[in-house]
């Protein structure tokens, strides 16, 4: 009888894989027991990765593309298939930002950004619909933000990527729940990685963080990937559409 908290026997694809929160979704399904493919455009980082992971005797696999641009994502799952004919988890992680105010950005920064966090993530899940739909029991997880439901400092259009993510999760859910496929969001608040902490070395900066964050500290990376990897196992079979926060409180915190 499988374990509900394992993920053997599982693929699972996810994107920008090599740094940050998606390295550490990697880590966390990997170590349950998954075989995952990452994606990143950086040829050495894809490479090193998985090298390290493979040192460990887990199934990592690795492919180098940039999701923001069409041709690779068809590429990316052209690649895939030839992997595995079944694709059980897709984690759609990669993003950018550009901070700005709203009336500093050209058209080609605001379509970038979209391009990169939004289109991406509705491509890529299409063209990976077909090897999902034969598991039968398949999980999409995006990675928004909490600059997606609520208002936060990180620009306008990195807020519209992430909010329509949001609405692409619950139209998804619906429309594919009677093929076995659910789909959820993972909202995170402030992480400690390396962009992150470019950030945190304005400390009056980093202050007003915290004091918006009800759990006193920012997250860490497998505390976002712990989220997600739930998700996408056995015992999470009865859960769609829902949009998680992992904020520390972040956005219930009122007056």
């Amino acid at each position: 009888m499988q374990d509900k908290w394992r993920l053997d026997g599982r693929t699972a694809l996810v994107t920008g894989g090599t740094k940050g929160i998606g390295r550490a979704i990697a880590e966390t399904l990997l170590e349950r027991g998954a075989e995952v493919t990452i994606v990143a455009r950086t040829a050495s980082d894809v490479e090193q990765a998985v090298a390290q992971w493979q040192e460990k005797g887990w199934a990592a696999y690795g492919i180098t593309a940039d999701v923001s641009q069409p041709p690779d994502r068809a590429r990316i799952m052209e690649e895939f298939a030839r992997l595995s004919p079944h694709l059980h988890i897709l984690v759609n992680n990669a993003g950018t930002n550009i901070k700005k105010k709203i009336m500093e950005y050209t058209d080609e920064e605001v379509r970038f950004i979209l391009e990169t966090n939004m289109y991406s993530a509705f491509d890529l899940t299409r063209k990976a619909y077909p090897l999902m739909k034969k598991t039968g029991d398949a999980s999409v997880v995006f990675i928004g933000s909490v600059g997606g439901l609520v208002h936060i400092r990180s620009g306008a259009p990195y807020g519209m990527s992430k909010a329509a993510l949001v609405q692409l999760t619950r139209n998804l859910a619906v429309d594919w729940a009677k093929e076995g496929i659910r789909v959820n969001l993972v909202a995170p608040w402030y992480t400690n990685t390396p962009l992150a902490q470019s950030r945190f070395k304005d400390p009056q900066y980093l202050k007003e963080v915290l004091d918006r964050s009800p759990m006193g500290r920012v997250a860490e990376p497998e505390e976002v990937a712990a989220a997600v990897a739930f998700l996408c196992m056995p015992a999470a079979s009865y859960i769609t559409g829902q949009i998680l926060a992992v904020d520390g409180g972040f956005t219930i915190y009122g007056f």
